[in-house]
């Protein structure tokens, strides 16, 4: 112990200094250190605004990256199929517009209804067709638009058959398109100037009391009222369009009353173009039409 604490006494303890500091340099100017950027990439180029974009994107949590991320054809293919969506309700509405459609002018059928002529009395129109007075026979065209009447000439005449005449033509006109009347035929009781009706038949020369179908004139009948001799009895029809008031109260249930309104049908309405049109007269029923219907003709 003794030569340890003599051994210590003897060396001196060592003293460690810090090296000096270089005296600092005379004021040298600072020198700006370069900016360190890539080559070739300048401050405004897209592929560093990306880099940009991805690195705040890949700090951002992941259920913001689902909810906001968006690859950048998404809009370009919604924009299409928007496009496409509008193209399709354009033609549909295009196709299926409200076209107006003209309405089809009516046409009338004249042959299935002929066109009556207008009532003078009551649209105080002219009439077209002229009326004959009353009490006069109106000049029957049988209802022909051609201005033509049928009749046929029978009896004691050199050509006796169908004739066409014009309308409103006498007796004497059949006469003499029949070739005219024998040498010694009695023609006494015939009316030459009696107005012609549409299927009227014209019998000369027979003799009297003789039925002749469709005669309401011929020679051997006369033309005279129903009850006289050789006048048209009840085997023959009496002519509604010819008879005078006197021929039509020798019919069954027609008094003056009935055969005055019977004429004033008949010359309001240009005559009697069939015998149902008894039906229309102001005072006939169906049982007096049936009573009638055998022994008249238009």
């Amino acid at each position: 112990m003794a030569g340890d604490s003599g051994l210590g006494a003897d060396v001196a303890p060592a003293v460690v200094r810090a090296p000096a500091e270089p005296p600092a340099p005379a004021s040298t100017p600072s020198v700006p250190e370069p900016r360190t950027e890539t080559v070739g990439e300048a401050p405004g180029d897209p592929s560093r605004a990306r880099r940009l974009v991805s690195a705040v994107r890949e700090r951002l949590p992941l259920w913001v990256r689902l909810r906001c991320g968006m690859a950048p054809r998404t809009p370009m293919v919604l924009g299409l199929v928007l496009l496409a969506a509008v193209a399709v309700a354009t033609v549909h509405f295009w196709s299926v517009r409200p076209q107006p459609v003209r309405a089809p002018e009516p046409v009338a059928d004249e042959a299935a209804a002929p066109a009556l002529p207008p009532d003078p009395l009551r649209s105080g129109a002219p009439d077209p067709v002229p009326r004959p007075a009353a009490g006069q026979p109106p000049s029957a065209g049988g209802g022909n638009g051609s201005g033509q009447i049928v009749v046929d000439v029978s009896g004691k005449v050199h050509r006796p058959g169908v004739r066409r005449l014009p309308a409103g033509s006498r007796v004497e006109d059949a006469l003499e398109a029949a070739g005219g009347v024998r040498a010694g035929t009695d023609v006494t009781g015939l009316n030459r100037a009696r107005v012609l009706v549409d299927g009227e038949q014209v019998a000369v020369g027979l003799p009297p009391g003789l039925p002749v179908a469709g005669a309401t004139g011929g020679g051997g009948i006369g033309s005279g009222p129903a009850g006289a001799p050789g006048g048209a009895g009840p085997a023959v029809p009496l002519s509604l369009n010819s008879a005078t008031a006197e021929q039509l109260e020798t019919l069954p249930g027609v008094g003056p009353v009935l055969a005055q309104h019977m004429i004033d049908y008949r010359t309001e309405n240009n005559g009697f173009r069939s015998v149902d049109e008894l039906r229309q007269v102001n005072g006939i029923g169906d049982r007096r039409f049936a009573d009638l219907r055998p022994l008249v003709r238009p």
